[in-house]
């Protein structure tokens, strides 16, 4: 592994930034809304964590467009024809 490291260290890097952007993520969603869910079955619980995700990345979104007084148009987004596929 070390000559791997040592010879394809690009590579590594950019697989390891794809691995550390997920960790946090999962971590701010821990973080947020806790790590249990509370749906039984198999597919509710699907639901939910897509749900979960949908929520995170909305706060993400607002708490950006604040940050960086960035004016989100939601009414221009939904007369584009791909937002309600």
């Amino acid at each position: 592994m070390y000559n791997y490291f040592i010879s394809k260290r690009e590579e590594l890097m950019m697989h390891y930034r794809m691995r550390s952007n997920v960790e946090s993520t999962f971590n701010m969603l821990k973080r947020k809304f806790g790590d249990h869910l509370r749906s039984k079955n198999e597919f509710s619980q699907n639901n939910e964590v897509m749900a979960k995700c949908l929520a995170h990345n909305l706060c993400v979104l607002i708490q950006e467009s604040l940050e960086l007084g960035i004016d989100i148009n939601f009414k221009k987004c939904a007369g584009i024809p791909v937002a309600h596929k």
